[in-house]
């Protein structure tokens, strides 16, 4: 068995989901969103953001990890600050020795619904279809577990051992 922590990072919102996976079978076990307010100072709510996943990883004891990819804004003050909170995101679960894995947004919304171009809403229906008893929290905690579903289906293609 091995357990997956997705991540959606945001500045304002960082999305977490966990599941387990065994074989074949994938189960939900949580999920949540770490709010940071705009008012804070950026470097308060970086560091907002790294304790609560610190906290999530020490509750859940994730196995391996997984983030989408950046994608590239309009607007390269928005793509800077993205930037640090994936960082903070992404140093989170290493600082526990766990491997972190990205993905394409594209091949994350087809490895859930089975289009790279999907909605939202379709995402998250899914979600919920594929980890029945699953109500995400939010937008950004069901992109979370569909990165972490996501994770679990290609990572047999990146050399991870499929338990």
């Amino acid at each position: 068995m091995v357990r997956i922590l997705g991540l959606d990072p945001s500045l304002s919102s960082t999305g977490w989901g966990v599941i387990e996976a065994e074989n074949n079978r994938v189960r939900y076990v949580a999920d949540g969103f770490i709010p940071t307010s705009p008012k804070l100072p950026i470097s308060d709510r970086l560091a907002v953001i790294h304790k609560a996943l610190a906290e999530v990883v020490a509750q859940y004891k994730p196995d391996e990890a997984a983030i989408e990819q950046v994608f590239l804004n309009d607007n390269p003050i928005s793509t800077i600050k993205l930037g640090m909170a994936r960082g903070v995101v992404i140093l989170a679960p290493a600082l526990f020795d766990i491997a972190v894995t990205e993905y394409e947004p594209n091949k994350v919304k087809k490895a859930v619904v089975g289009v790279g171009k999907a909605e939202k809403s379709q995402v998250e229906t899914m979600v919920r279809v594929l980890l029945p008893g699953c109500k995400p929290k939010n937008n950004d905690s069901s992109d979370a577990l569909a990165i972490a579903l996501c994770h679990f289906q290609y990572r047999g293609a990146y050399g991870i051992k499929n338990d």
